[in-house]
């Protein structure tokens, strides 16, 4: 199972978008996903048709229950969920006091049976504890970002804490890539912006971006992915090609290592 953490500190730059269009599609090239909101905010919870998750993944994270007795069927079709709540927002205080408290997740990540092609962990938009669970638990980090000019001024802090976790808590952690998104494809700033990633960050930057797009931007309030609610969008085609580079680049990085 490939274990990919969503991760950007700031907020608005589609992180959640992305988590849950990402998932749809790569269940509709054949992938059994499993959603892993650790936001306290449940965006992606709800998103997938699940209001709330009650105390479920503060008690994964102590080590008081299995994350496989906290999935749930989803809204979307080859999806499932362990669903957040606002429980979450006091998991920095609860664990405080806990030796080892940044391994907890991993410890169930682990644990998991094999029925699941990918794991999609939604961080929280800060760098606290729970966003150091998820990177030590997980393979891979994917970064959404904005194309504003003030989305990339926290990027190279956010790597630099993606290498100290490697470095510290998971020899394996690795950035699979950088997403541009709300690409307005009409306005300069955001060519340059995507200019300006790959200068600085070369081919570590998708090819595939996701234009700005309304339906988007719509479809949370339907509780549905954006290939149910308008799969012939600018927003479906975008993602769709997402998740098919995603795969890609998998399967590139295997050739290479023959």
């Amino acid at each position: 199972m490939r274990t990919i953490a969503l991760m950007n500190q700031k907020g608005g730059s589609a992180k959640t978008t992305t988590t849950v269009n990402l998932a749809a599609a790569l269940a509709a090239q054949r992938k059994k996903v499993l959603v892993l909101d650790l936001d306290p905010q449940a965006n992606a919870s709800t998103w997938l048709g699940v209001s709330d998750g009650g105390s479920d993944m503060l008690d994964v994270l102590k080590g008081d229950k299995r994350l496989s007795d906290c999935v749930r069927a989803s809204s979307t079709k080859g999806v499932d969920i362990v669903p957040s709540s606002p429980w979450l927002a006091g998991a920095e205080r609860s664990l405080a006091g806990e030796v080892g408290a940044e391994v907890g997740l991993r410890k169930g990540v682990e644990k998991l049976p094999s029925q699941w092609d990918v794991l999609l962990v939604d961080c929280p938009p800060a760098l606290g504890l729970l966003s150091v669970s998820a990177l030590t638990a997980c393979d891979e980090v994917l970064v959404p970002v904005e194309t504003h000019t003030l989305a990339l001024s926290g990027l190279a802090h956010l790597v630099s804490t993606i290498e100290r976790v490697r470095e510290r808590l998971n020899p394996s952690l690795r950035l699979a890539g950088i997403l541009a998104c709300r690409v307005d494809t009409r306005k300069r700033l955001s060519q340059d912006v995507i200019f300006s990633l790959r200068e600085r960050f070369g081919g570590s930057v998708f090819e595939a971006v996701v234009r700005e797009n309304v339906r988007l931007a719509e479809a949370p309030s339907f509780q549905t992915d954006i290939f149910q609610y308008d799969p012939k969008s600018s927003g479906a085609e975008d993602y769709l090609a997402v998740g098919r580079e995603l795969l890609s680049r998998a399967k590139a990085r295997r050739k290479r290592k023959q």
